[in-house]
């Protein structure tokens, strides 16, 4: 052990703490180390446990006891969840408000290492806000055991204390296991995940939607009495006591399945269809009392429930509305994004948590950064957009600032199909600003987090993140694929196909010029957005998955741009061989028409190979989607939401828009005519 003359850096440290004093000089941690606790004291030995593994990883052996300890931990009075760190040149002395208070000190320690040098320091820290939630959503896809695992060390290292899984057909509901997708946790996995996070100061709260959103549960037969609307399989019909007893049914084995969790969500939100049903009475009560009324109707029954199981109600439904019927008492609603409507709400006596939302239906990744949202195909002009980070760490601040919440909520909606790892910045942003609000610039903290998260061994991620951006709205508004989730199918023609004597119409370059160009431009960009994923990689940068699943997204991008400066490509060939060729050359008509099969055929081969290794490394971490197991298949069916991510049972949903192309059809055709156009005009 030994104090350095030279002054270190202020660690870089996610969240930071609420107050952090350099002391001067630094301490070298031994080979070798003991550990002190309180005696007998479990949750302080598994945070101290926790320290030994990070220490193993930097080649220091640790033990819990031992002569003359390196590290002591104690507990204190104070803030819950705060805690107190001192690091001196003799050791290092953590003591803990709370069971809670001692793991953050340790996971703030194991962020001060650096190597095995650590900055003398003094931090005296608490959480701003009492509850900070990280939402879950898994409704189109399934991680396994041990991924979701990873997932709450990660965000518990962040200091998040709440995650909400929107689990839907994600469990193996016991009374109703048609309602079950193959392969889904078990309520005994789902209670092992429950302590198993709960070990790391995270509580499971169970999000199983009711009233709208539960197509999962309305599209089998057996269900559909409990509709408002016969047709649709959106929502429960809230004047139905069958519609009661089967949501209680299922939250009951909800509960069971989260062992000592004080909250159970009920979702409630985007309830589209509420007080339209005629037959059910819906539509009469709704004149009669308005539509609010059929949601308070049902808010308050299932509040009514859940408390009475000693839960609190969580809901995105239910929001109080000024004039409106007073609200719920004890009910939290988590729907808000703006602080001033969430303030309101609480000053009326309406429990609220801040509400973080993602970037919402985007493909491929998670936007963080500003962005121009603009489209090929409309004139009006593209408006700039504020990106997660900006927006994440506002709205949270402004709340925390003015004492409106105690919690906050930070969503993945899980709608376009995003790889959950694709969210962690948002998560990272949203802990850091439910933590301490205030944290003084957020564009110095983008360059932190990316420093954090990836290590001194990546660079330029920032400019990696712009680029993916863009790659991902050219792939967004390519085929159309955005208009899908408003009702509308996008489509781009192929070129024609020749006729007789080479006939065509060269429509395809004139009408797609736009996105020609937008092409060319986008190849550059994804070259430089692989090359920096690839030298980080090469570097050994933090987090290496996250990176590797960027490049699965970048390939699905380029095959996108390839794709489109093929069929570029493709209509050039034909022009050569019509106009240049086919009265005086007919042989290299020929080649050329062979050529367009040769891109086409390379287009095709390129597709399905993109679409196995995105596949192939998406499935590291989760299920097969629309999998079947133990002799049952996966019930799929179109929902009204037209989610991008359920376009298809299986992952295809990432290719449908170009399979609707149907090259293969395009290309057996093109092929016919260039074998009759070989044995007429070539063979003759």
């Amino acid at each position: 052990m030994s104090s350095t003359e030279t002054e270190p850096m202020t660690p870089n440290l996610i969240p930071t703490p609420r107050s952090l004093n350099l002391t001067g000089g630094e301490l070298v941690l031994p080979a070798r180390l003991a550990i002190r606790i309180a005696a007998d004291d479990d949750e302080d030995a598994f945070a101290a446990t926790c320290l030994i593994e990070a220490l193993h990883e930097l080649g220091i052996t640790a033990m819990i006891g031992g002569a003359a300890p390196l590290v002591s931990i104690a507990r204190g009075d104070g803030p819950v969840e705060g805690y107190r760190l001192d690091i001196a040149a003799d050791g290092i002395r953590i003591v803990g408000n709370d069971a809670a208070g001692v793991y953050y000190a340790v996971q703030t320690l194991i962020q001060c290492l650096d190597g095995r040098r650590l900055p003398c320091l003094r931090i005296d820290d608490a959480p701003a806000l009492a509850h900070r939630a990280i939402h879950y959503d898994t409704k189109h896809h399934q991680d396994t055991y041990a991924y979701v695992q990873s997932f709450i060390r990660e965000i518990a290292a962040w200091k998040a204390n709440i995650l909400v899984w929107e689990w839907e057909d994600k469990l193996a509901w016991r009374r109703h296991p048609q309602l079950g997708a193959p392969g889904a946790f078990t309520i005994a996995q789902m209670a092992e995940l429950t302590a198993y996070a709960r070990r790391h100061h995270v509580e499971i709260v169970p999000l199983v939607q009711g009233l709208g959103h539960v197509p999962f549960i309305l599209k089998h037969r057996e269900f559909r009495h409990l509709r408002e609307i016969p047709d649709s399989d959106w929502e429960f019909c809230p004047l139905k006591e069958g519609s009661y007893e089967l949501l209680f049914q299922l939250w009951s084995e909800a509960i069971e399945a989260t062992p000592g969790s004080r909250f159970l969500h009920i979702g409630s939100d985007e309830t589209y269809e509420l007080g339209l049903g005629t037959a059910c009475g819906c539509a009469a009560h709704a004149a009669a009392h308005g539509k609010d009324d059929l949601m308070r109707l049902f808010i308050d029954r299932c509040t009514d429930w859940v408390e009475a199981q000693g839960r609190t109600c969580l809901s995105w439904g239910g929001q109080w509305k000024p004039g409106g019927r007073p609200p719920r008492p004890g009910m939290v609603w988590c729907d808000g994004e703006r602080p001033e409507v969430v303030k309101a709400s609480a000053e009326a006596g309406y429990p609220c948590w801040i509400y973080a939302p993602n970037t919402g239906v985007t493909a491929l990744i998670d936007f963080q950064l500003p962005w121009v949202k603009s489209s090929m195909w409309s004139d009006w002009p593209g408006e700039r957009w504020v990106g997660g980070f900006a927006r994440t760490s506002d709205a949270i601040r402004r709340a925390a600032r003015d004492g409106s919440v105690r919690g906050s909520i930070t969503t993945s909606w899980d709608d376009s199909g995003l790889h959950n790892q694709m969210f962690m910045p948002h998560f990272a942003c949203a802990c850091a600003w439910s933590w301490n609000p205030d944290e003084p610039d957020l564009d110095a903290w983008i360059d932190r987090f990316y420093l954090h998260y990836f290590g001194a061994q990546a660079g330029s991620m920032r400019e990696c993140q712009r680029l993916l951006q863009e790659g991902a709205l050219f792939y967004d508004d390519t085929l159309q694929r955005r208009v899908w989730h408003w009702g509308d199918v996008g489509k781009v023609h192929l070129p024609d196909l020749p006729r007789a004597g080479l006939e065509y119409d060269t429509f395809w370059r004139k009408r797609y010029a736009p996105m020609l160009r937008r092409a060319h431009e986008q190849r550059q960009g994804l070259e430089r957005a692989e090359s920096i994923l690839r030298a980080n990689l090469a570097h050994g940068a933090h987090h290496a998955y996250d990176l590797e699943v960027m490049l699965s997204c970048v390939a699905l991008m380029r095959h996108n741009v390839d794709l489109i400066l093929g069929l570029g490509r493709v209509e050039e060939l034909l022009k050569t061989a019509s106009y240049d060729l086919h009265v005086i050359d007919r042989a290299g008509a020929l080649r050329c028409l062979r050529g367009m099969e040769e891109v086409l055929g390379g287009l095709i081969a390129e597709r399905e190979r993109v679409y196995r290794e995105l596949v192939a490394c998406w499935e590291r971490t989760r299920l097969p989607k629309g999998l079947a197991a133990d002799g049952r298949t996966y019930m799929w069916r179109p929902e009204r939401a037209r989610h991008f991510a359920n376009r298809t049972a299986d992952m295809r949903y990432l290719m449908v828009d170009e399979d609707l192309l149907d090259l293969d059809g395009y290309l057996a055709r093109l092929h016919a005519f260039n074998d009759q156009y070989e044995a007429t005009e070539i063979g003759a």
